[in-house]
């Protein structure tokens, strides 16, 4: 009897092994995304270049001076509060990317949120966002209006410091990163190929630096 209960209870243990380990494998983080190895990368000195070539698409950009600048020099604050999105882009056109930047969200009620667009195309987009009010870091789809695709839990991102938010996209694959965490990986194949820039929400005042673009532009 004892034999038996013996080996119940080791068949139990054996089971609930191969549970942990097929849920331990469902849990594993995936693999970064990468671009080949010769890929160039554009830095953009946002407080020093300002937006020479850039595209305001609706918004009040700015370069200023701010005291805690992570470089020391001037920053980028959208400062526009009215609007329903505040888009601006930088000139060329990437299909594969990877993108990071560093933005501060200053201020705001409806919203204190910063993001990264890409593959923007006749107004047409994808960001990826962190809202200082809200416990989310989300991907949207933009097509005269905004569609929710991938999202994960956070701890909301502090108001009123400089925080990194980065993005790769290669082919239908994207994946994304708040303050150097991987949180989001998904897959969309909607828009294919357009520009890169940076998005605000509402009334959101935020300030932007150290944006930095790798990526082949397009012909």
């Amino acid at each position: 009897m004892a034999s038996r209960r013996q080996w119940l209870k080791a068949a139990v243990a054996a089971l609930g092994g191969i549970g942990a380990s097929r849920r331990g494998r469902a849990l594993a983080a995936p693999p970064e995304l990468v671009l080949p190895a010769d890929t160039p990368t554009q830095a953009y000195d946002l407080g020093a270049g300002g937006l020479a070539g850039w595209t305001i698409v609706a918004g009040q950009w700015t370069v200023e001076e701010l005291a805690d600048s992570p470089s020391g020099r001037k920053a980028l604050v959208q400062r526009a509060t009215r609007n329903e999105f505040n888009v601006v882009v930088a000139p060329g056109r990437f299909r594969d990317v990877d993108v990071s930047v560093m933005f501060k969200p200053i201020s705001g009620r409806e919203d204190a949120s910063g993001g990264i667009v890409f593959r923007f195309d006749g107004g047409k987009y994808y960001v990826v966002r962190a809202n200082a009010l809200e416990d989310n870091f989300r991907l949207y789809h933009y097509d005269r209006g905004r569609r929710q695709i991938a999202t994960a839990a956070v701890k909301a991102p502090a108001l009123g410091q400089w925080h990194t938010v980065r993005l790769a996209a290669v082919g239908s694959h994207m994946q994304a990163w708040l303050d150097r965490v991987l949180l989001l990986d998904h897959h969309d194949s909607r828009l294919g190929v357009g520009q890169v820039g940076l998005w605000t929400k509402a009334d959101s005042v935020t300030a932007f630096e150290g944006l930095s673009v790798r990526g082949k532009k397009e012909d």
